[in-house]
């Protein structure tokens, strides 16, 4: 036997929340198996099977607060799974609803001509609830048959469960089941849809990492002295570049040149150039740092993510472009750790992927600075006394005028500009 603890936070997560069980008691489990998933305030950690064995039983339900190293549940060998099955049966037996009504002198509850028990109908034949399910549908004598499932494998969450027993689109039957006299009074539903003619409206709750992502947010807003200047950069210069290697890059090291690499070299040189833009404010010092950790914002299902690529002075284009390629792809699958995105001196957000073509960007705190991409645009402009069409991007800097002067803030993004418009300067370090 070996309990299943949650993982250990970072120092800056107290909690988490169990967001669902991946395996049932008595379930058979291989080693690396995906048992649980949490989420904290900052990513959702998995909780992987460390040996061959059963779950034998769970200590918390999905929904449920932990703490770092809490017990989850409880693993036994492969051989304990009858033993487990058997002891779940006794214990439903023997304290569920029919044995506490014979306990009690009545009658017990006789199953109907299907042999289906009025409460929880159904709910017995179904081996993919998890606890917390069952106990939502055994409450509240819901069908299961008529629970529409929302899961990520076509399961019935225990939100589904909640929404049903507030009057979700869902058959609970001719009559529900009385609550016991002793019930805990219901609890708000998580997610509930409140029927008004042909219009509806819902409230869902925040998942950790969206509240954890508005406090941080305002918390910016709150304490810096937020300020944004832009420019624009002619991109045909850096176009032409990546159109003429492209084929020799990706021969030559497996990934394509993308702009962000180009946008990541540009800013790492006009960081060595503005220390300020690089450093941040601890009370009353600021603290430089001598070295260059940025951030690059990805969004994913889960809100918006901002893993970080270290020392990218030491960094090649195709060292970044890797590095950016594995994140999304960890960001996508929900793989990306705490380690991933602590830390960070600069960052750099690109709504230009959904068709922005300008915003003020808010820093991403303690940073002093972060810098938006925009959509390219085709606009005329003038070029050697000629008015040509290019293709334009508005770049975005906003900054924590509090250490970082305009004269500065304008400065650094004039130098990116002149990077991207000469990329040879940048990839020949002039």
């Amino acid at each position: 036997m070996a309990d299943i603890k949650v993982p250990v936070f970072s120092e800056s997560v107290s909690e988490g929340t169990l967001l669902t069980w991946h395996k049932q008691p008595g379930e058979a489990v291989k080693r690396g198996d995906v048992l649980a998933e949490i989420e904290t305030d900052k990513v959702v950690l998995e909780v992987t099977a460390q040996a061959d064995g059963v779950l034998q039983s769970v200590a918390k339900n999905e929904g449920d607060t932990v703490l770092s190293e809490e017990v989850l549940g409880v693993m036994g060998d492969a051989g304990s799974a009858p033993a487990a099955l058997a002891a779940k049966a006794t214990e439903e037996e023997t304290s569920g609803p029919i044995a506490d009504e014979k306990s009690a002198g009545g009658t017990a509850v006789q199953p109907d001509s299907t042999g289906t028990q009025p409460a929880a109908q159904g709910a017995e034949r179904r081996e993919d609830l998890s606890p917390a399910v069952r106990k939502v549908v055994t409450e509240n004598n819901l069908d299961v048959s008529q629970i529409p499932a929302t899961g990520p494998r076509g399961n019935i969450t225990k939100q589904d469960a909640v929404v049903a027993s507030q009057g979700g689109s869902t058959d609970q039957g001719p009559q529900k089941a009385a609550a016991p006299a002793s019930a805990k009074p219901a609890q708000p539903a998580p997610s509930a849809i409140i029927p008004s003619g042909p219009r509806t409206e819902q409230r869902v709750p925040m998942t950790r990492i969206r509240a954890r992502i508005a406090e941080r947010l305002k918390e910016v807003q709150n304490s810096a002295a937020l300020l944004t200047t832009f420019n624009e950069v002619n991109m045909q210069p850096s176009m032409d570049l990546r159109k003429k290697y492209q084929d020799q890059f990706v021969a030559k090291h497996g990934v394509k040149l993308g702009f962000m690499s180009l946008f990541v070299r540009a800013a790492t040189e006009a960081l060595k150039a503005f220390p300020l833009v690089n450093a941040s404010i601890d009370g009353k010092d600021i603290i430089y740092h001598g070295f260059y950790d940025v951030g690059i914002a990805v969004a994913s299902e889960r809100g918006l993510v901002v893993p970080i690529l270290r020392d990218t002075d030491g960094m090649g284009l195709a060292t970044i472009e890797k590095e950016i390629a594995g994140y999304a792809a960890k960001a996508r699958s929900g793989k990306l750790t705490m380690d991933d995105m602590s830390g960070g001196t600069f960052s750099i957000t690109n709504g230009g992927t959904f068709g922005s073509m300008m915003s003020t960007p808010i820093i991403n705190a303690p940073q002093s600075a972060i810098l938006g991409m925009h959509n390219i645009i085709e606009r005329p402009i003038a070029q050697n006394g000629q008015v040509v069409i290019a293709p334009m991007m508005y770049l975005a800097l906003s900054y924590d005028h509090r250490i970082i002067d305009g004269k500065e803030a304008v400065q650094f993004l004039v130098m990116i500009k002149n990077l991207l418009e000469d990329p040879a300067r940048m990839l020949l370090e002039l």
